[in-house]
């Protein structure tokens, strides 16, 4: 099916936003990953340091996963394409499992706080808007 709708600026503009976000979420990877020095983690909350340190090795894959996925699927929104529906779908699961994992597994309100919710929920609840987002597109024929 070819696109015959022309998406309206408002399109634009949130798949332009999602792009953004996605683009700070790899640039919030890439640190974590690869330029969290020592020097670094010094100047963090001790229990920050002792949660990155006894994070799994599998969650630096998962969190890879959401936000390349989500990168990749703000990408394939601004050229019109519905596979980006599937890739936020994954992308939304990995956060999904990153989170849960964050907020269950590794207890980070009793470590740091309620405070410690605020970032993860935020970043759940704009995947899911993303996710939804690029449905709506596919239904209004923008992107096909």
């Amino acid at each position: 099916m070819t696109t015959t709708a022309k998406p309206n600026t408002g399109f634009w503009i949130i798949a332009g936003l999602a792009l953004l976000w996605n683009l700070i979420g790899v640039f919030f990877w890439v640190s974590e990953n690869f330029l969290m020095t020592e020097e670094v983690k010094a100047t963090l909350p001790p229990e920050q340091v002792e949660m990155m340190n006894n994070a799994p090795t599998w969650g630096m894959y998962v969190y890879a996963v959401a936000v390349f996925g989500g990168l990749l699927a703000s990408i394939l929104l601004l050229m019109r394409k519905k596979m980006a529906i599937a890739i936020f779908g994954i992308s939304l699961l990995a956060i999904l499992i990153q989170m849960g994992y964050w907020i269950f597994g590794m207890d980070s309100v009793g470590v740091m706080g309620p405070q410690s919710l605020i970032m993860p929920l935020i970043v759940i609840a704009i995947a899911i808007f993303e996710y939804f987002y690029s449905k709506g597109a596919a239904r209004n024929g923008w992107i096909g």
